[in-house]
């Protein structure tokens, strides 16, 4: 059983990430799904990489948000992770979305202590926490 809970934000460097997440967000190239998502990765020593969706006609070279900052903080020297900030734009749902399969185990590949906060571009007083642990329960690791 899942154990989600609401956090209505009080830390001003979470308040920060998920900003992040949501500028990054309004640079998403997503003319197929028209669905943009934004995220920010916030490693071990404070540093903060963003990264936004890009889509392609060919469906499988598309990007996700979260893939990208990853990738970005990796190629920068980065690979210890203490959060990530996903935010969508969720009007015909009042759910919060989730990283996709692939994106979780990209996340538990640096981890399996990450946090992170899904935000809605519409609602950024309330935010789900979580961790991967969570969202990807028996994960393939090899820790």
């Amino acid at each position: 059983m899942f154990s989600f809970f609401f956090f209505y934000f009080k830390d001003s460097d979470i308040q920060q990430l998920v900003r992040d997440s949501v500028a990054a967000r309004n640079l998403a190239y997503c003319p197929y799904s028209k669905f943009q998502v934004g995220a920010a990765l916030i490693t071990t020593d404070g540093e903060t990489f963003t990264g936004c969706n890009v889509e392609n006609i060919a469906y499988g070279g598309t990007i996700c948000a979260e893939r990208t900052a990853i990738v970005k903080a990796v190629s920068s020297g980065k690979q210890k992770f203490k959060a990530i900030a996903v935010a969508t734009d969720n009007i015909k749902t009042d759910s919060f979305t989730s990283p996709c399969g692939p994106c979780r185990q990209f996340i538990v590949e640096f981890g399996s202590d990450t946090i992170v906060y899904l935000a809605k571009v519409n609602d950024l007083a309330t935010v789900l926490v979580t961790d991967i642990k969570e969202l990807l329960p028996l994960s393939f690791t090899d820790f």
